[in-house]
């Protein structure tokens, strides 16, 4: 379609789509004749708008006024005519500052990873983590207080994760020790889910192999992740950015639609499957994406990867269909990465 496209077409076009994404508002053929420094007369860009809207690429919103580009004509733009921008030192630097992972669990850290997007793009900022289905490598208690442990779990991909747990009172460090001994001895090798019901089975019927203490602590650990994403773990940041363009009640909603949307469990599939069918940053417009084509709005998206380069989540911003391609991109591609290497 782009190739059929004359150069002056071309150069009409992405002037009409920069308008939309500074303002959301219509242009007419006497703004873009100013814009072009009058080397075309208005007539003649109404007569090439009125070929790109025969096209499907533009339309008007209201009789006589000027002409906004559609779905189809963004998906046209962003795959043909899009320049991508570069992130300045101070964006990279505030992504990266926020992302740090020294002392922060694997969600601590996507929630500021997915934060950090949120701020910088002024959208709803996305990460998706999903469920667990790796064989598991390592599991270990580490004494964090009076009462306390934190969980350490480390999978055969590369992903760790960590979580805190009550103890029974008076646990000293052997018990510990004991625990995680007995459960890396059961657990490796073994998807999370194999690995608790061999260990509950083998617990009911052994129970009188491990003291009560080191028992209740197992169990505490199992318990810990049971469910532990099941179905993945969506975290959306920046919601009420969504909301700073809504300007009549049929865009309240759609973003109403949205956070539903959010919120349902197929979400996670959804979207991790998206990032699945190809390579880097992936944007989908409007109804181009399925699973939010009731909301009007736009999704830029990208896996992150471990150190044997396998997928094992996505991360990414929604917001509206005028959201600047250039600079989000490059955005969500950078943070992708970045999670990519600090999870290696």
């Amino acid at each position: 379609m782009i190739s059929e496209l004359s150069e002056r077409s071309r150069e009409i076009f992405r002037h009409i789509v920069d308008a939309y994404v500074q303002s959301g508002e219509p242009i007419g053929s006497r703004t873009l004749s100013r814009r072009l420094g009058q080397t075309l007369s208005p007539a003649t860009i109404r007569n090439v708008m009125a070929d790109l809207e025969d096209a499907g690429l533009l339309y008007a919103p209201h009789t006589s006024a000027g002409r906004l580009p559609t779905e189809a004509g963004l998906r046209l733009f962003v795959h043909g005519l899009l320049e991508v921008g570069r992130l300045s030192d101070d964006e990279r630097a505030s992504i990266e500052g926020q992302c740090a992972a020294h002392g922060k669990s694997l969600p601590e850290m996507l929630e500021e990873a997915t934060a950090a997007l949120s701020g910088l793009s002024h959208c709803a900022g996305l990460v998706l983590a999903p469920k667990i289905e790796a064989r598991l490598k390592h599991l270990e208690f580490v004494n964090v207080g009076p009462g306390r442990a934190l969980v350490v779990m480390v999978a055969d991909n590369g992903l760790v994760e960590n979580r805190i747990i009550e103890l029974p009172t008076g646990v000293p460090p052997s018990t510990l020790i004991e625990a995680s001994n007995y459960l890396n001895a059961r657990l490796a090798g073994r998807t999370l889910a194999e690995a608790r019901e061999f260990i509950q089975g083998e617990l009911d019927q052994q129970r009188a192999q491990l003291d009560q203490l080191t028992s209740r602590v197992v169990e505490a650990g199992l318990a810990t992740w049971a469910g532990s994403a099941k179905d993945g773990m969506l975290i959306v940041r920046g919601r009420a950015n969504l909301l700073d363009d809504v300007t009549a009640i049929g865009d309240l909603e759609r973003i109403r639609a949205l956070f539903q949307t959010l919120e349902t469990k197929d979400t996670l599939l959804r979207l991790l499957d998206a990032t699945q069918q190809g390579e880097g940053v992936q944007i989908y417009i409007g109804a181009e994406n399925g699973l939010f084509s009731l909301a009007g709005c736009s999704m830029v998206i990208a896996p992150y990867v471990n150190s044997r380069e396998q997928v094992v989540g996505a991360i990414g911003v929604i917001g509206p269909t005028r959201i600047n391609y250039a600079r989000i991109v490059p955005m969500v591609d950078f943070t992708a990465k970045l999670i990519g290497r600090l999870i290696g």
